[in-house]
């Protein structure tokens, strides 16, 4: 695999917030609060590498993963081989969300597959730890797009280096593990310099009187 290959994980952090994604894989900054534990115990059973049979569908856990196509290396939570045929099982806490991120994140993983095995992967699912409940997902031509899109600007981002500019948004910024060192309140509405000047003048002002 190309050293240049980024984490399949940054697809996801790019479509929740682009400043996330860069802090996290570009300054390899992290912190955890509740939302990243809980994933992290939901996690803990899927990430422990083995190989299970039930019902005739072999269960491959913690499989290593890559795409050349996309530039990605990573990690699938679960794959499910019905008759030899693979489908990705992505284990996710919460519920299922208004935004793509999660489908994005389990179809590169889809085409990881498609490359690995040589063959096509037209469905997966994502498990909800709310819900306790399989959302099947299907890898149609707008998410394979979108897919590719994603890995396409996250990769030239992490490589370039580049870390955007913050962009506060009370909902998305609270719930973010990261809002502690990135500061998006502060940075995104720095005060100006004039009115920062004004303000020296003023505080001079009322020294000498």
């Amino acid at each position: 695999m190309d050293s240049s290959a980024i984490p399949l994980s940054a697809l996801q952090h790019w479509l929740f917030c682009p400043r996330q994604c860069a802090l996290i894989h570009v300054e390899c900054l992290w912190e955890e609060n509740r939302f990243t534990a809980e994933g992290r115990l939901l996690h803990e059973k899927a990430d422990k590498p083995g190989r299970s049979r039930r019902d005739g569908i072999e269960t491959l856990r913690a499989l290593p993963i890559s795409s050349r196509s996309l530039g990605l290396t990573g990690k699938a939570d679960i794959v499910e081989l019905h008759d030899g045929k693979p489908c990705p099982v992505e284990y996710k806490r919460g519920r299922p969300k208004a935004h793509r991120a999660d489908e994005v994140q389990l179809c590169a993983q889809a085409i990881c597959l498609e490359e690995m095995f040589e063959t096509p992967v037209e469905e997966g699912a994502l498990f909800y730890g709310k819900t306790r409940r399989r959302k099947t997902i299907t890898f149609d031509n707008e998410l394979r797009r979108l897919t590719r899109e994603t890995a396409r600007q996250a990769g030239e981002a992490i490589r370039a280096g580049r870390v955007p500019a913050p962009v506060h948004d009370r909902k998305r910024c609270d719930s973010c593990s990261l809002a502690g060192v990135c500061k998006p309140r502060q940075l995104a509405n720095p005060p100006s310099i004039a009115k920062w000047l004004q303000q020296q003048v003023d505080h001079d002002r009322e020294k000498k009187s």
